[in-house]
């Protein structure tokens, strides 16, 4: 059972074929289901277009995906992008749709699957019964320019910020809580973590 993303490591190398990719992803996922094969598709069709192979061994790619999930898996292990490696991130948009970004030229690119792909999924897979069904077998049929749209996109926030630079690290003036990788707010002269500054997903529960 494959189960980290080094045991996809020791069997994927770039360049691996959809067979291997789905089966590396349906490994980590217990199972394969129609969005790991739009993530894999994605994370294969992203290096084509970049002209990087996939997945890769470095941390050259920079994948976000804006959702969390089954397409998050194939995407990870078609590009060769993980969180811990920081190379993939989540912008939770409730999308299936990513930015793959070349972090050396800073070129990037999004993609997301064609309106029109889950009708003619039905027309790549004859033989499917029922719609999933069709939609797992269609999906990794159909041309990648077919199946998935490509666009050419600028990221707002620099590569140089998302990445920051290793060992970086301060202390929240508040809290006292240390803060990785350039994550700190200044305010009113004070340097504190994002939950300090207003910006926190959680609030305290008094016991």
């Amino acid at each position: 059972m494959l189960d980290t993303p080094s045991a996809v490591d020791e069997i994927l190398t770039p360049c691996a074929s959809l067979e291997e990719l789905l089966t590396a992803s349906s490994a980590l996922h217990h199972h394969l289901c129609p969005r790991q094969v739009l993530g894999v598709r994605m994370g294969l069709y992203a290096g084509q277009i970049l002209g990087l192979a996939v997945p890769q061994s470095d941390k050259r790619l920079l994948a976000i995906v804006e959702t969390d999930g089954c397409a998050a898996d194939g995407i990870a292990v078609a590009a060769g992008c993980w969180v811990g490696r920081r190379t993939l991130r989540i912008e939770d948009y409730g999308k299936v749709a990513a930015t793959f970004v070349d972090t050396l030229t800073g070129r990037a690119v999004r993609l997301v699957p064609q309106p029109s792909a889950r009708e003619a999924a039905a027309d790549f897979a004859p033989e499917a019964r029922g719609k999933w069904q069709a939609m797992l077998l269609g999906y990794q049929r159909i041309p990648a320019e077919a199946l998935l749209a490509a666009q050419p996109v600028k990221l707002k926030t620099s590569i140089e910020h998302i990445v920051s630079h290793a060992g970086y690290r301060t202390t929240c003036e508040q809290c006292g809580e240390e803060i990785l990788n350039e994550r700190e707010v200044t305010h009113a002269g004070r340097v504190l973590c994002r939950a300090c500054a207003g910006d926190a997903y959680y609030t305290s529960v008094e016991e």
